[in-house]
């Protein structure tokens, strides 16, 4: 799909579960990660990531859409247009629009690489990035840390 045609379907879906037209832009965003979608409060246009597109389809397309034509048609009639809202969760069952797109990207979590233990109690401690042990105390006694193991 090209902007040409998401410009174009953003529009009628505008007009057809919003009975309001739409008058700025949507374009798709590439550099969106963990949102299917983002509205623009400064200049109206709306941001669809393209990633949500290609992995779920044409239904999570016009979910993210109706969901962001709701936040949307709200600011521009001055109404509660935030998630907390209550004329934002009104709309969001009326239209039948999501609250929450699927999962785009999961987080990447680091594992623990380091583990450093005090001379004095015991007290290990686990740490993704290497820390300098001149420079840090044990929490529990005051006690030096050193490392232990390096994975």
């Amino acid at each position: 799909m090209d902007e040409g045609e998401l410009q174009h379907l953003t529009e009628s879906i505008s007009r057809d579960s919003f009975c309001r037209p739409f008058r700025h832009r949507v374009y798709f965003n590439p550099r969106l990660r963990t949102t299917g979608g983002r509205y623009r409060l400064h200049d109206h246009d709306i941001e669809i990531n393209p990633e949500a597109y290609r992995k779920y389809g044409m239904d999570e397309l016009v979910g993210i859409i109706k969901h962001e034509l709701c936040h949307y048609h709200l600011h521009i009639e001055g109404k509660g247009y935030q998630h907390r809202d209550r004329d934002f969760r009104e709309l969001l069952k009326k239209t039948g629009a999501p609250r929450h797109c699927s999962v785009i990207r999961e987080p990447v979590r680091r594992k623990a690489k380091y583990l450093y233990r005090c001379t004095d109690c015991g007290q290990s401690y686990m740490r993704k990035i290497r820390m300098d042990t001149s420079r840090y105390r044990c929490g529990k006694c005051r006690g030096r840390i050193h490392i232990v193991e390096e994975s």
